[in-house]
């Protein structure tokens, strides 16, 4: 039977700024456009947040948050999963789409064994994998691995944003691969685009625009400051977004960069459009060597929509992405290696001699953009997936 009742089930929809609610939105989007009776199960967005109205419904449900107003840590899932499952009980579906945490895929799980109907685990990150950069205890490592692995294996399919992706759960939970579906990543290219307002703070700037957790690094950029600032004293790094490393890069950049480096909190999509768009660079970083060169950070495909290059600090595939579009500059994850990226690329945009050749490249990258990183397209392949049955 194809399903035509689907229930998405999140801790974070849109229009929380984050690359999981928007990938969600065009995923429920594109399931309404197909004719497909959409609901959403998720939670009371951040105070002020601006809920837009959509073609499908949306049920949210009060949660904890940490005092960075976002769903993380252990006893901020549970108050959403405990309520969900119950939600899910009384919630008629023929299909349920899970997001992680893991946490969320038991909820799901549960109420799916216990209503009869099948469920699909949407895996844009292995929580496994990036644990082992976390500072918890390996009990919570281990039993993150468990229930990561019975989500995967007991769901009728698996969605995920990448091939190497893709792998990378297979390799950690050994899901059958036949039931892997790859609709790759992207960005809201009506938002994220080339033309538009520019901020300018009146000097030249980087934007960091996403999660600082402990496996991206993020640090990196703020300990290259020092030399940047040798040879460019008005530059500056903007962080757009948080993270549970957020409180180490600010006393980083306290402490090496003073005044230069600007933490701007979570904002609009809109608005970080706006900073990317007239930023230098935009910076991306995954730490290298502890099995998370398979990710695909969403801030790449942003800065390209904008026609901003990218510097980034890293290995792996989204290095290879960067390099082989002609996105930007790939750099070790180094001080050194990284501070003489974002010196070359100042130079570069302040050279009068380079103004057509980088307006040039400017609309190249978006043009690519366009063609290879809609989410909206990329929300439709999902949903035709979803609704054909799970077939190829």
């Amino acid at each position: 039977m194809t399903p035509r009742r689907i229930v998405i089930v999140s801790r974070i929809f849109a229009p929380e700024p984050a690359a999981a609610s928007f990938r969600l939105r065009a995923l429920a989007r594109g399931l309404a456009e197909e004719g497909a009776e959409v609901t959403v199960l998720t939670t009371r967005p951040p105070a002020g947040a601006v809920v837009e109205p959509e073609p499908y419904a949306v049920r949210r449900w009060p949660v904890l948050r940490d005092r960075f107003d976002y769903v993380r840590g252990i006893v901020q899932y549970l108050s959403f999963d405990v309520p969900v499952l119950f939600r899910l009980l009384a919630t008629r579906a023929d299909l349920v789409v899970s997001e992680p945490p893991p946490t969320t895929g038991m909820a799901v799980l549960a109420s799916s064994w216990l209503r009869g109907r099948p469920y699909i685990w949407y895996a844009p990150d292995i929580w496994t994998t990036a644990a082992r950069k976390m500072d918890v205890s390996p009990l919570v490592k281990s039993a993150m691995r468990v229930m990561e692995t019975l989500a995967a294996r007991r769901a009728a399919g698996v969605l995920t944003v990448s091939e190497s992706m893709g792998r990378e759960l297979q390799a950690v939970t050994d899901v059958a691969w036949d039931k892997v579906f790859v609709a790759e990543n992207g960005i809201d290219t009506e938002v994220f685009r080339p033309d538009g307002p520019v901020a300018d703070p009146g000097a030249p700037y980087f934007v960091y625009a996403g999660s600082m957790s402990e496996w991206q690094g993020a640090d990196v950029f703020v300990r290259a400051m020092p030399r940047v600032l040798e040879a460019h004293p008005d530059a500056q790094l903007r962080f757009f977004g948080r993270g549970s490393d957020i409180d180490r890069v600010e006393e980083l950049a306290a402490r090496l960069a003073p005044g230069h480096v600007v933490f701007e909190g979570l904002r609009p999509a809109a608005e970080t459009a706006e900073w990317t768009r007239g930023a230098v660079a935009a910076l991306g970083s995954v730490l290298p060597g502890i099995g998370y060169d398979f990710t695909k950070p969403t801030k790449i495909y942003a800065a390209a929509a904008c026609g901003t290059p990218v510097v980034y600090a890293g290995a792996g595939v989204a290095a290879e992405l960067v390099e082989d579009n002609g996105l930007g500059a790939v750099a070790d994850h180094d001080a050194d290696a990284v501070a003489d990226a974002m010196i070359a690329a100042l130079d570069r945009r302040l050279d009068p001699a380079r103004a057509e050749e980088n307006e040039r490249e400017r609309r190249r990258r978006s043009g690519w953009a366009a063609e290879h990183a809609s989410l909206a397209a990329s929300g439709r392949l999902a949903a035709r997936w979803l609704l054909q049955g799970f077939g190829d």
